[in-house]
């Protein structure tokens, strides 16, 4: 047997054999690692597709496209519009309704559809955030969670200290490993989910203006058209 395998079956030794506070530390951290895996490849898929249908949306509305056969062709989908489509959608429904009013004005038609829009605009934020909360109390509280086993481990070497009338490195070196490993499960846990929630963070702020500049563009053509149907 090589040493890489000696190694490991120590590890699990030490692993097996520690305490049950520091096990129960380390199948959080675990638990919570596969948890943020999940979430990050999940995510990470989620932003892609938010993105490549954010360009095709845009291509199609800068393209000359008709916009109420837009409308028509995103309202008649099996499932609801998602993203910039969905800030179109909400925003030209309104405009739609208020339009057919003949006693209200035009600014009072654009604010009507700014505030359509907005609320569109945050359930996409809503949906775009989602599980980050998730990632930042893995990678906050990971390390932490992590330290208490450490204690816990170094505690129970300090223990049996007292227990022996001469010290020798056997009677520490477990509990420091089984602290150290629970260290190092904690930073395992920490550091992907740090680093996936500080990326999709910044990643969720610039399609968040992609949708806010979308909003306000739209709102200047629908109050171009406003004002022209009142001449």
């Amino acid at each position: 047997m090589d040493i890489t395998a000696n190694e490991g079956i120590a590890m699990w030794s030490l692993v097996r054999n520690a305490s049950l506070p520091v096990q129960l530390v380390m199948l959080m951290l675990l638990a919570a690692s596969v948890l943020s895996w999940t979430m990050i490849f999940r995510k990470w898929f989620a932003l892609k597709s938010a993105n490549q249908v954010a360009d095709r949306f845009e291509t199609k509305f800068w393209s000359g496209a008709n916009i109420n056969q837009m409308f028509i062709e995103q309202s008649k989908k099996e499932t609801n519009a998602t993203g910039m489509a969905s800030i179109f959608v909400e925003g030209f429904r309104e405009y739609k309704r208020l339009s057919q009013e003949s006693r209200i004005e035009p600014m009072d038609i654009l604010e009507g559809v700014q505030r359509a829009m907005r609320v569109a605009l945050s359930r996409e934020i809503d949906y775009l955030e989602t599980h980050l909360s998730f990632l930042a109390t893995v990678g906050s509280t990971s390390p932490y969670v992590g330290l208490f086993g450490t204690v816990w481990g170094i505690m129970n070497s300090f223990r049996s200290l007292g227990m022996v009338q001469q010290a020798t490195i056997a009677h520490v070196a477990p509990g420091i490993a089984e602290a150290l490993i629970a260290t190092a499960i904690g930073l395992f846990a920490a550091i992907p989910a740090v680093i996936a929630y500080n990326r999709y963070s910044n990643k969720v702020e610039r399609l968040v203006t992609r949708y806010e500049i979308f909003m306000q563009e739209f709102a200047s053509i629908l109050q171009r058209q406003a004002y022209a149907a009142r001449a």
